[in-house]
């Protein structure tokens, strides 16, 4: 059953702090997940109607009730939208704080000193549906006599496409944070890339893991090998000694702390990784083409504008001067793209992997891991050699304290 939706003009008002996003775990979110009705069934609503009028019944005259009116004033206003659409358009509105036509002239001058990101977006998502379009074009009445929602929507239908230029002006608005942040992103996969594939210490380290490779594997169907899987870097921790004390993790660590202490600190040279192993190719991916998208949109808007007459004039020049910045900045991106990717599949193949069964995320996020794996077992080695070294100062000094009384039962 429908819940039951009263006149907000015929009833006292609650004036309470609306809650308009649920908080997950929320009472709130509890009760739209399991669907409880707005309206509980406890509440006559009839009687809530009469203890709550704001006006005095009226016997109603008239038929269809096709429109709400508001009440309470002297001069009724002809509401034709929808009531709870007419409401939050009209929440919106007050947000903008401006007069419509200055709102309107803002936009066609995409003027971001005066709107923002979030204003155009809701203007946005209040532009009139053809629907709505539809009934304000058959109103015949007195168009001063509609209300604050419909008068909005009246302005926004004097420009030709309005939808399609204020989601230009948007891109507008967006667009250098937009290609900032993306660029920011192609620099890290090629930051990352190139890091790896120049690092002559990981080289140096990956080299004595082959050869600790095979001389475990020597005799067997594993050994001789000439390289091995990426992912096996995290088997050295897997392999322990005989007295289950030590993996050949620790043993690597040793070994190089011992003969070559200049390559244990070869994860500074791999700065990008961390941030790479956040990047998804595939959100890349997405990211280019609705960058490309939007430019496309742009230049289709150009297009149609320059029909439009007076009323798109100052707008299709700044979207001249826009699309000229735009789309070598839209190539240059592309380019860098481009770049990225061919770089991100070099990594794989640098590693003797396939792109397609071991991509630049597994790469980047399996050498992190061997970072981790490869500094926590050589703090582990440090502790380790601490421990020894005091325990060996001890037993030195016992044995010390030893012979010097044995000493001293001697001199008696």
């Amino acid at each position: 059953m429908a819940p039951f939706h009263l006149e907000a003009e015929d009833l006292h008002p609650l004036h309470w702090s609306k809650v308009t996003r649920v908080l997950q775990g929320s009472l709130w979110e509890e009760l739209q997940r399991l669907g409880e009705p707005q309206i509980a069934p406890d509440f006559d609503v009839s009687e809530l109607e009469t203890l709550f009028s704001a006006t005095v019944p009226k016997k109603d005259t008239t038929k269809g009730g096709g429109r709400r009116k508001s009440t309470g004033s002297k001069t009724e206003k002809v509401h034709l939208v929808d009531l709870r659409r007419a409401n939050n358009t009209e929440i919106m509105l007050t947000k903008v704080k401006m007069p419509l036509p200055d709102m309107m002239a803002a936009a066609l001058a995409m003027d971001e000193s005066i709107l923002d990101a979030d204003q155009v977006e809701n203007l946005i998502k209040f532009c009139p549906t053809k629907e709505e379009m539809e009934l304000l074009k058959n109103y015949t009445g007195d168009k001063e006599m509609l209300g604050k929602c419909e008068q909005f929507f009246l302005e926004l239908m004097k420009v030709p496409r309005v939808e399609s230029k204020l989601r230009v002006f948007l891109f507008k608005i967006q667009f250098n944070t937009q290609l900032s942040e993306f660029k920011k992103s192609l620099n890290t996969v090629n930051s990352a890339c190139d890091e790896v594939r120049t690092s002559v210490k990981l080289k140096e380290i990956m080299k004595r893991i082959l050869y600790l490779g095979n001389t475990l594997n020597q005799g067997t169907a594993r050994g001789s090998a000439v390289g091995f899987k990426l992912d096996s870097l995290l088997k050295l921790t897997d392999t322990r000694a005989s007295n289950s004390k030590m993996t050949l993790m620790h043993y690597l660590c040793k070994v190089l702390a011992s003969k070559s202490p200049d390559l244990l600190d070869f994860h500074v040279d791999l700065v990008s990784l961390e941030s790479a192993t956040k990047i998804q190719l595939k959100s890349l991916a997405e990211e280019m083409q609705a960058i490309l998208k939007g430019l496309e949109k742009v230049k289709q808007e150009l297009g149609a504008s320059a029909n439009d007459g007076p009323v798109s004039e100052v707008f299709h020049k700044t979207l001249n001067e826009f699309i000229g910045f735009a789309e070598s900045e839209v190539m240059s991106v592309n380019n860098l793209y481009n770049v990225a990717g061919r770089n991100a599949d070099a990594l794989a193949l640098y590693f003797g992997e396939d792109p397609a069964r071991c991509p630049f995320e597994q790469v980047t996020q399996t050498l992190l891991n061997f970072v981790r794996l490869f500094r926590k077992a050589h703090e582990e080695n440090c502790k380790q050699a601490e421990l020894d070294k005091k325990k060996a100062q001890k037993e030195a000094e016992m044995e010390k304290a030893k012979g010097v009384n044995l000493t001293k039962k001697g001199e008696k």
